[in-house]
């Protein structure tokens, strides 16, 4: 039995998964958290968050690296810690700071913290001439409007530093550039209290369908799960709708794709983790979107497992202990499984969601979430503003995207006019 260190989470799908796949494997945790409220306040009507049953809860300031070193150096000498894990991104490089000084297995620090920063990825990508779009890092507003010029519109405008496709938008012409980049400047901080960086992030518009690759890297050796593809929507921002596991793509592109992602891994330096790297399939070739050193969120990581009973989220935990995780697929009956998002469409309180209880009852259903009324709504600028999700899968083949997108389609969202638009919900 393992003792895992967990520090802070995302409160989505991988909050609760991570802790089942911990007790499941026969482990247990402590979990460090600079806010526990922000956990209390995720607990659904069926009990409390999984989170919340750690063997320890220790408050800490996670966002202090050297008071949070040595805190957690204290507690390692009474309490034993055999790994060190974290779902959310904003805390993956303190995590394998926290395994380095504690002598703990891990990645390399240095490869996370490029793997988390968009700047610093493309640098090292373009570095080994691993594909990816044309790019240029500007401080303001001036020097991103030359870069602009030399990429050509449209481009895309990023944080280096944000998650969920906060504030990543699709430019067309200067006005609109200007935009983008004075609203990264109205969001100094994250959504953890963390200072950002003020670098901004030009790219070259990517076109052609999008998917990910997911992979677990240990003893050196990266070996690839399978690719997820993907649905957006919601230009100028960039939304995910839904995923399909395994893609609906040749086994050409799978493979020019999965090859890619493993040359990015390897540029990176990235090593005992599990990683889901976001790749375009242009006309030109597969192009690195991003590399993110965790497991998918979104439930991808549940659609994979549906498919082949490989749990991503058990192999996280085991590479974390230092292990070799078992990546064997397994018979599971199910061919294809896809999740689809429901979205707002305007800006109000939710008073309901009609459809639900027939949905519910369709046999493909796994699983059917949605939002309670009274939450207020505006049109969705990222993935945080879901109003829920419908998980389906086909015995047969791969048609579970068509019957999640086709059941989502029975769900009708009312709302009620609010006098104000309300500030964007961020799911952290």
């Amino acid at each position: 039995m393992g003792h895992l260190l967990v520090i802070e989470s995302w409160v989505g799908s991988m909050s609760r998964l991570l802790p089942r796949a911990v007790g499941e494997g026969g482990h247990e945790f402590t979990f460090v958290t600079r806010d526990l409220h922000h956990y209390l306040r995720a607990a659904s009507a069926d009990g409390p968050h999984p989170l919340l049953a750690a063997r320890n809860i220790v408050t800490a300031d996670t966002n202090d690296m050297d008071a949070l070193l040595a805190h957690l150096e204290r507690l390692h000498a009474v309490l034993a810690f055999d790994g060190v894990v974290s779902s959310c991104d904003y805390y993956l490089p303190a995590v394998a700071r926290t395994a380095e000084r504690l002598g703990l297995p891990g990645p390399a620090p240095e490869a996370v913290e490029s793997a988390c920063r968009k700047d610093l990825t493309r640098r090292v990508l373009a570095d080994a001439a691993v594909p990816g779009p044309r790019f240029a890092l500007c401080t303001d507003v001036v020097r991103a409007a030359a870069a602009a010029r030399e990429i050509g519109y449209p481009l895309v405008v990023k944080p280096v530093d944000l998650c969920a496709g906060m504030l990543v938008r699709e430019v067309r012409d200067e006005r609109e550039l200007e935009a983008a980049c004075r609203a990264l400047e109205e969001f100094p901080v994250n959504a953890r209290g963390q200072d950002r960086s003020p670098v901004l992030l030009l790219e070259e518009l990517l076109t052609g369908p999008e998917v990910s690759v997911e992979t677990v890297s240990s003893s050196g050796v990266t070996r690839v799960v399978g690719v997820t593809d993907k649905s957006i929507k919601g230009a100028p921002a960039f939304i995910e709708t839904g995923h399909m596991f395994p893609a609906g793509i040749e086994p050409e592109l799978e493979r020019e794709a999965t090859e890619t992602a493993v040359a990015a891994i390897k540029a990176l330096g990235l090593d005992q983790v599990v990683c889901h790297t976001e790749i375009k399939l242009t006309p030109d070739g597969p192009r690195v979107v991003e590399v993110n050193p965790r497991p998918a969120g979104n439930q991808i990581t549940e659609l994979v497992r549906r498919v082949t009973g490989i749990d991503l989220a058990a192999a996280c935990v085991d590479v974390a202990l230092g292990r070799d995780p078992d990546l064997t697929p397994r018979a599971t009956g199910v061919r294809s499984a896809a999740i689809a998002f429901l979205l707002p469409d305007t800006t109000g309180v939710l008073t309901g969601i009609q459809g639900a209880d027939s949905v519910r009852e369709v046999p493909e259903v796994l699983e059917l979430t949605l939002a309670e009324p009274g939450r207020p709504v505006r049109p969705a600028t990222s993935n945080n503003e879901y109003l829920g999700h419908i998980m389906t899968t086909d015995t047969h083949g791969g048609g579970a995207r068509r019957n999640a997108e086709r059941l989502l389609g029975l769900l009708r969202p009312t709302y009620e006019e609010c006098p104000a638009e309300p500030s964007s919900a961020v799911s952290a």
